[in-house]
């Protein structure tokens, strides 16, 4: 005897087939349709577009273990660098929108990292979902103590070309550095690196004269007098280095630092996005996340995904303004 299906299991079907295709030609159900109450479904997995051991990599490891416990669900870091970051963002813009998949962005890649690269390798940060900023790393230009400059003015009244480490294309270091040089008339010599340690190194071998480094790696060989700090590129002084002047102070309009904030892919649900907002003010909130911005030189922005959005599109239209105006090409393109 045959079984016909009942009217109820048609539509059932037909249901499912609709939402299959609203999936699979890109249409978002996830806004209102989506069930999330059993978010999350598993690990929340969060990716870092730089290598292990770096300030990025531990600021996204600080969060997650601070965030594992609210949420519910384990958040393994996953380490894949390259481009600064480009290949993991665009990598987890792509991925589902279901709060599941989780990249730490750096703000220099979304404002400064545009200003090197083709239309196509730069990230757009209108196609993710920023979930909140965390934290502000800034910059200081540091002498090596055989060069002999004890301030920036010893720098600019040097009357000389000068060797100075910059620590990647697109990055806030070098965009910081080169700008100030050209505001400040300091000609010189740029030797290129890969990142702040190996630049950092060079300056205490004296092997360059001056680099721009993230304060957090800096510091410790400024507390050992390895190195000679000049300016920080904050808006104001930072109060891990109270007595060196920002370089807006000194009269330069340089405010360059790096920010850091947690994002998704573009569409994930708002129950999503609140209960993972949730998660991260709570690890915010921990002693051990405190502590790891203080050992870490790290200032608090714990913004919205809003807020972010909005500072970093400014940064980046300030930013472009500052190579228009100087002539300067951060590619290396003249």
């Amino acid at each position: 005897m045959k079984h016909f299906p009942t009217r109820r299991a048609v539509l059932g079907t037909a249901s499912a087939f609709t939402l299959m295709a609203l999936t699979a030609c890109g249409g978002n159900v996830a806004g209102g349709a989506a069930n999330t109450s059993n978010y999350p479904s598993g690990p929340v997995t969060l990716t870092v577009g730089q290598a292990a051991g770096g300030s990025t990599d531990l600021i996204a490891r600080a969060l997650a273990e601070g965030a594992t416990e609210s949420l519910g669900a384990p958040m393994p870091v996953v380490n894949k660098p390259g481009a600064n970051g480009a290949l993991a963002t665009k990598e987890v813009a792509g991925k589902p929108a279901d709060g599941q998949e989780l990249v730490l962005l750096n703000a220099s890649l979304i404002t400064i990292t545009p200003l090197a690269v083709s239309a196509d390798e730069a990230v757009n940060i209108d196609d993710l979902d920023v979930i909140a900023g965390l934290s502000q790393d800034d910059y200081v230009l540091v002498a090596s103590t055989d060069s002999g400059f004890k301030s920036f003015e010893d720098v600019t009244g040097a009357g000389r070309s000068v060797t100075f480490g910059t620590t990647g294309v697109g990055t806030g270091s070098q965009l910081a550095q080169t700008v100030l040089f050209k505001q400040a008339n300091v000609n010189g010599t740029d030797i290129p690196f890969d990142s702040g340690k190996p630049a950092l190194t060079a300056v205490m071998g004296n092997q360059v004269e001056l680099a721009t480094i993230q304060l957090g790696e800096a510091m410790p060989q400024i507390e050992a007098g390895k190195v000679t700090p000049l300016l920080v590129f904050s808006e104001e002084r930072n109060s891990f280095l109270p007595d060196v002047p920002s370089a807006k102070e000194a009269g330069y309009d340089v405010p360059v630092a790096q920010y850091r904030a947690v994002a998704a892919p573009k569409g994930t649900p708002q129950e999503v996005k609140d209960k993972l907002l949730a998660s991260f003010q709570e690890a915010f909130r921990t002693d051990a996340y405190k502590e790891f911005n203080e050992k870490n030189m790290l200032t608090p922005k714990e913004i919205t995904g809003e807020e972010v959005v909005t500072e970093w599109k400014g940064y980046a239209a300030k930013y472009k303004e500052l190579v228009e105006k100087h002539g300067i090409s951060l590619s290396g393109n003249k």
